[in-house]
């Protein structure tokens, strides 16, 4: 199994299958994004506590949810790259940091909004919202490692470095409601017995999440194609496919 993926491991063969696979997961968000909001929005019950200002959520809960997941993915390849020398590691990791840094900053600005008629303020410095704001200054580290280092090579292990040593703020991010006390409530969805949410107000999320990582997988794809496209700029294929014939 690992000789039938092997080669989509090369710049070359996963800039085809980002060609392909792109346009397929733009649709496949833009699908989920319409049936999550529709559901969150215009079909969900406002919440008995909190009104229709709950339906936040729908964004909030999702960017939290990708500020992790896309570090997790920036470190994973960098550590790829910095590790084992594979090239599209470093570039999945470089193409990832800007999307990581967005969706962290989303969460925050929803977080805020939500904040201020919940509890009063815009912001309060308690376990979750600080570290969530670490993670976004992890990611401007790296974005800003990237840009003053010359020599994207070397760039690649800084911000591998950098990431890898970041990884530890993530399980903080997800326990910190459970190790400290904090404003934010406790688990709701990842529940291991039941999720303390109506089911009617759970599917959209669950849909927003979907569409979120979708987003985030086709714009990735673009994302590391161009790249690929500044990495590669004198190689033989990239020159072959640019002339429309392919090399095998």
């Amino acid at each position: 199994m690992f000789k039938r993926f092997h080669p989509y491991a090369t710049p070359m063969h996963f800039h085809r299958l980002a060609m392909r696979l792109s346009p397929w997961l733009f649709a496949l968000s833009a699908v989920l994004f319409a049936a999550g909001l529709t559901g969150g929005l215009l079909l969900a019950p406002a919440d008995y506590q909190q009104g229709e200002s709950f339906r936040i959520i729908y964004l909030h809960v999702p960017s939290a949810w990708m500020s992790m997941l896309v570090y997790l993915v920036m470190a994973g390849a960098g550590g790829v790259g910095l590790i084992w020398k594979v090239k599209l590691g470093d570039i999945i990791a470089r193409a990832s940091a800007p999307l990581g840094a967005s969706f962290t900053f989303l969460a925050l600005v929803t977080g805020s909004l939500w904040g201020k008629p919940m509890w009063g303020t815009w912001w309060v410095w308690d376990a979750r919202l600080t570290s969530e704001l670490i993670l976004l200054f992890l990611y401007l580290g790296y974005l800003a490692l990237q840009s003053a280092i010359e020599d994207r090579r070397a760039a690649a292990r800084a911000g591998a470095v950098l990431a890898i040593v970041g990884v530890v703020n993530i399980p903080i991010i997800h326990y910190s409601v459970a190790w400290w006390s904090t404003l934010h409530q406790g688990a709701t969805v990842s529940k291991f017995d039941a999720p303390s949410m109506a089911t009617s107000m759970l599917i959209p999320l669950l849909l927003m999440a979907l569409a979120f990582q979708a987003y985030f997988f086709a714009v990735l794809m673009v994302r590391a194609r161009c790249e690929i496209l500044e990495f590669e700029q004198h190689t033989a294929w990239l020159r072959a496919e640019v002339s429309g014939d392919p090399i095998a």
